[in-house]
């Protein structure tokens, strides 16, 4: 029987084929597998870089947390909600906000925004221990409210207090809250400016505001604003943003303001300004201004007994039965210029009750000084 080479060769080229793709499923399919098995067994962790020492910035800001944040305190609002047909009250959540422990005594301090309106407020220390505040009292002028918890066992520390009075634009600062409901965030920037003013909702104005681009976002108000030592200056309360987020301006009511409200707010419960005993009209001032082009307060009257009037401050007469003489214009107090009402209350509200202050003023041509006790 004769050979057929043309069918032997082409069998021969088929097993060769069939081979060679055999090979190519086995490098396909095969030897990444055993590459990975052979990987998993020989693979170990990468060696580590020592890190060095921490930059002497990032071991203020552990401090700075580390020791402020058992003082910052976590608080929920509360608020009655009514059903019509069965009478029955169920309380909920109102908001969230921050405060921090002023005193040993258990009083909190946090912006009155954050518990205005409510009919119940409870505060989580950062041991998540929690507790039912008891209101104090506020300046919503201020924005400003005390808060007291139950003495306890391991109660934090007060906050170191500080002065705001000598800040400068871009010293270090730093903001402890729960933003969002984020409780225990440390923020920190820089004071960017200073003496700043905002409108409150009840149509006040707080003035003096420390203007700061360390992060603040709903639930950072009420909470610390801290220097670079740890000390309290002042207290986070606004943003400036049109979307209602962090948008780089934050303000703060400086500490010295706050020191001077708190201490009333715990002894009395509400706030007064210091007076002087007199009465002033804004359009008989603007009058004397316009006419004599003199800027300051014209002192309508004294009140008897007043301190005004153990000064001899003089209000304005009626002589001969029908001119109006007119009373001392308050020129300065305590070394602040006035010029208007706004100016002088701005004035009276950097000092406290009790204060002695230098007070200038034009008597007829004559400019005099006199100490005034404020009351």
């Amino acid at each position: 029987m004769a050979n057929n080479p043309p069918t032997t060769s082409l069998l021969r080229s088929v097993r060769v084929l069939l081979y060679v793709m055999i090979g190519v499923l086995v490098l396909m399919f095969v030897l990444p597998r055993v590459q990975n098995l052979w990987i998993s067994l020989t693979a170990e962790p990468r060696t580590v870089t020592p890190r060095g020492n921490l930059a002497a910035s990032e071991k203020t800001n552990i401090d700075i947390f580390r020791e402020a944040s058992p003082s910052v305190v976590f608080i929920t609002s509360l608020a009655d909600r009514v059903n019509y047909w069965t009478r029955d009250i169920t309380r909920i959540p109102r908001g969230t906000g921050s405060g921090f422990l002023w005193d040993e005594q258990g009083h909190i301090v946090t912006n009155y925004h954050v518990i205005q309106d409510a009919s119940a407020v409870h505060i989580r220390l950062n041991d998540q221990r929690s507790y039912r505040a008891v209101f104090v009292g506020a300046s919503p002028d201020h924005d400003i409210a005390v808060l007291r918890m139950p003495i306890v066992s391991d109660m934090p520390t007060a906050l170191p207090i500080g002065t705001s009075h000598d800040l400068l634009v871009g010293q270090a600062m730093y903001a402890i809250g729960n933003p969002f409901g984020l409780d225990y965030t440390l923020t920190t920037g820089v004071v960017s400016a200073l003496n700043r003013s905002l409108d409150t909702e009840n149509g006040a104005t707080i003035d003096g505001l420390i203007q700061t681009d360390a992060a603040i976002n709903p639930g950072n108000s009420g909470g610390p604003l801290l220097d670079s030592a740890g000390r309290l200056v002042g207290i986070n309360t606004a943003i400036y943003s049109p979307s209602g987020a962090y948008a780089g301006i934050g303000f703060a009511v400086p500490i010295d303001t706050v020191n001077r409200i708190v201490p009333q707010l715990i002894a009395h419960g509400r706030y007064q300004r210091p007076r002087l005993g007199i009465t002033i009209d804004d359009r008989i001032s603007q009058q004397i201004t316009e006419k004599t082009g003199l800027k300051g307060v014209v002192i309508i009257g004294v009140e008897r007994g007043s301190q005004a009037e153990a000064a001899g401050l003089r209000g304005a007469r009626i002589i001969d039965g029908a001119d109006l003489l007119v009373g001392d214009i308050i020129l300065n107090l305590g070394g602040q210029r006035i010029e208007d009402r706004e100016s002088l209350l701005d004035a009276l509200e950097k000092h406290s009750i009790g204060d002695r202050v230098v007070l200038r003023y034009l008597r007829g041509r004559e400019e005099r000084e006199v100490q005034v006790l404020l009351e």
